[in-house]
């Protein structure tokens, strides 16, 4: 039958874009080639963990994808002959595939909504008819390939909506997955690395990503793999069991071991080391270990980081998306972001704490633009702040990045809803310098300022409970803090993701207000020059954001999709609560089809700085104290959706929304014992090619 719903309909057409590579690539020398090639074989050996982790069918899509390109052997017009479907329906099926790849499943990786394809279901079966595995893979995935029931059209809780983190599990609850996770943070298990089943007696197996099934005991994080679980699960049963993704995992760490013959130094060849012990052995604290040998790493001519990394995904916030990139620096973007790092302490003052709710010492990081060689997952972020490992953030350090090539990446005649053609001009010329800048500041001091008062262990703190400091905000002296093992993930949830990156975003944008943080990006005048071109442009670029994020509401479930954009919508309501004199949101037609977003530039300092100041001092404040009922009732009230946005302006922003950009990456390929760049052409067409000649994974 024909998809019902147009909500979920794939884009037509994606906007597929170009991942440019090859200057920087190729000034590589012959050894960090091999490294990077290398290393990029073990970040896209771990696509099927990601499909796996999106959906149940995900995996038997892709497998269906890259067999009818190989049956075709390229030829799309034979296929699409031989299936029977017209032009406009295969060139349907092929931009879903596109999408599909560049999303890493069936599930969109920004905003977590089902997306299905434009072509009646009878048609895609057509296509499916090609092979005999064409058509076994074609039967696994029919009942769930257009089915979008709205419970089962996003990503959650599996008990309502559709969670791979916790496979087979329907019946599983949010109770029981917050209980199993409280019981083994206190075991000491990190659950970055793992997924969760629940059995059909009522008891629990935790998933672990490794290659070997039965790890060595000195290799495993805990000592015992039974366990007797307590509290409101009391009388069920937990047991570890190893080798998730074993496959994915070995090939992982075979290919590192392969870069490891070409690494730089001692620091990346100890990396490698423990790498390919955790994806080995399933050991986290191995890859703690990685990470802390990574950040002593400087500047290095090829940059990776791969493993289970970011949790948003995970309905409970706990559970890593594999996740690995390479690339190259660019030494000329990355002398400006240097001159930031060194200029941070002398900006973290500004924010609106007291030194006491900031770390003892500013642990100065790496931060580096760089030029993507690979990126494997579920999509590519524009910068990256890593490890999030709070321990090793707070004592050790952490790196930025910034993805140059990611920035800069644009579809031809790319439209943009909600700004004034009086601000187009401007808006175009200058988005990508504030987009840069707001991703500096965000990545370095947003995510890396701030310190967690705790006590570290029974009867030692971090701070003078003797006399604790006096919270901003009340003028009395704090009381709550976080307690042993208590980290600002266990203690905020699965909201603890959306609130962190609306305290970086209100970093940066209070501190893009800064003049001499805009000169160290080579931009100055003031509010009527060139930096006030490229602030205002940052504030419209935010305050838009915030009216598009609408588009990852759920107005069913009345929840936010996706944590970028719910913090986008709370930044654009305190740009709102300034006053209509600083921003509003403006609009003569009552279907607000005219809809536009006022700001006054030139009360960016007087207005907007105050606004964001305020709401950033809350959001910094109840994060150092755990204080996790004021944090989440600030949030969620500041983030709810009222009927004027709810009925009239999302709306509106679903009729102007532009598709998301996917990438196309380029592969390597050793060839007469040297590395080759293969790239392809930035259409549906070219990035099925691309991954239908990863032939690893």
């Amino acid at each position: 039958m024909a998809p019902s719903n147009k909500h979920y309909l794939a884009d037509d057409p994606p906007t597929v874009v170009p991942l440019a590579i090859a200057p920087h690539f190729d000034a590589l020398n012959e050894k960090e080639k091999l490294y990077a090639h290398h290393l990029s074989v073990a970040c896209f050996a771990g696509t099927r963990v990601v499909l796996r982790q999106v959906s149940a069918e995900s995996e038997h899509i892709y497998d269906l994808i890259v067999e009818l390109y190989n049956h075709s052997k390229g030829d799309w017009a034979s296929l699409q002959k031989e299936s029977g479907l017209d032009s406009d329906e295969f060139k349907a099926f092929l931009n879903y595939a596109a999408q599909f790849l560049g999303n890493g499943g069936n599930f969109k990786s920004f905003g977590d909504s089902k997306f299905i394809p434009r072509i009646p279901q009878r048609q895609f079966k057509a296509l499916a008819t090609s092979t005999a595995r064409a058509r076994d893979l074609y039967a696994k995935i029919e009942e769930n390939l257009y089915f979008t029931d709205e419970d089962h059209s996003l990503l959650g809780y599996p008990d309502k909506h559709v969670s791979n983190y916790y496979p087979d599990s329907p019946d599983i609850t949010q109770e029981e997955i917050t209980v199993l996770s409280d019981f083994f943070d206190k075991k000491g298990l990190l659950p970055e690395n793992t997924r969760v089943r629940k059995t059909k007696d009522g008891n629990f197996e935790v998933l672990i990503a490794s290659a070997q099934t039965k790890p060595s005991e000195k290799d495993m994080d805990v000592s015992q793999i039974d366990f007797d679980l307590d509290g409101a699960l009391k009388g069920k049963k937990a047991k570890l069991v190893f080798g998730d993704y074993s496959t994915e995992m070995g090939k992982i760490a075979d290919a590192i071991k392969e870069a490891q013959k070409y690494a730089a130094n001692d620091n990346e060849t100890q990396m490698c080391a423990e790498y390919v012990k955790s994806f080995e052995t399933g050991s986290s604290e191995a890859y703690k270990q990685s990470q802390r040998w990574w950040i002593k790493d400087k500047k290095p001519m090829v940059e990776t980081d791969i493993g289970f990394v970011e949790t948003y995904r995970d309905p409970a916030g706990i559970r890593g998306e594999w996740e690995g990139f390479v690339a190259m620096v660019n030494k000329e973007r990355t002398a400006a972001f240097s001159k930031l790092v060194e200029a941070a302490p002398a900006q973290i003052p500004k924010l609106p704490w007291p030194a006491a709710f900031e770390k003892d010492k500013f642990l100065s990081p790496d931060f580096t633009s760089l030029e993507v060689l690979t990126f494997a997952g579920s999509g590519i972020p524009a910068g990256i702040n890593i490890p999030n490992f709070n321990d090793i953030r707070q004592e050790e350090g952490f790196k930025n990045v910034s993805l140059g090539n990611v920035l800069s990446a644009k579809a031809p005649n790319e439209s943009i809803p909600f700004i004034k053609d009086s601000d187009l001009a401007l808006y175009q010329k200058y988005r990508d310098q504030a987009f840069e800048v707001q991703v500096g500041l965000h990545e370095l001091l947003g995510h890396g300022c701030g310190k967690l008062l705790q006590e570290t262990a029974p009867g030692v703190y971090n701070f003078d409970h003797t006399n604790p400091p006096k919270s901003p905000l009340t003028g009395k002296p704090i009381t709550s803090w976080y307690k042993p093992k208590e980290t600002w993930g266990s203690v905020f949830g699965n909201l603890g993701a959306s609130y962190e990156e609306c305290r970086a975003e209100c970093v940066a944008m209070a501190l893009s207000c800064d003049f001499d943080i805009l000169k160290i990006f080579g931009f100055e005048g003031g509010i009527d020059g060139e930096a006030g071109d490229v602030l205002y442009a940052a504030y419209l670029s935010m305050a838009r954001a915030g009216v598009a994020a609408l588009e990852f509401w759920d107005p069913k479930s009345r929840k936010w999709g996706q944590a970028h954009m719910q913090a986008r919508f709370s930044i654009l309501q305190t740009f709102l609560s300034a006053g209509p004199e600083f921003c509003s949101l403006d609009y003569a037609k009552d279907d607000l089809s005219d809809l536009t977003i006022h700001i006054e530039r030139k009360k960016i300092l007087t207005h907007g700085r105050p606004a964001v100041d305020a709401y950033l001092q809350k959001l910094g404040i109840y994060k150092a104290t755990a204080d996790v009922e004021a944090g989440i009732k600030l949030y969620n009230d500041i983030t709810a959706v009222d009927e004027f946005y709810a009925s009239k302006v999302r709306p509106e922003v679903l009729a102007r929304k532009t598709p998301r950009k996917v990438y196309v990456q380029a592969n390597t390929v050793i060839e007469g014992g040297k590395v080759v760049l293969k790239e392809y052409e930035a259409t549906p067409e070219g990035m099925i090619k691309s991954y239908a000649e990863r032939t690893y994974i």
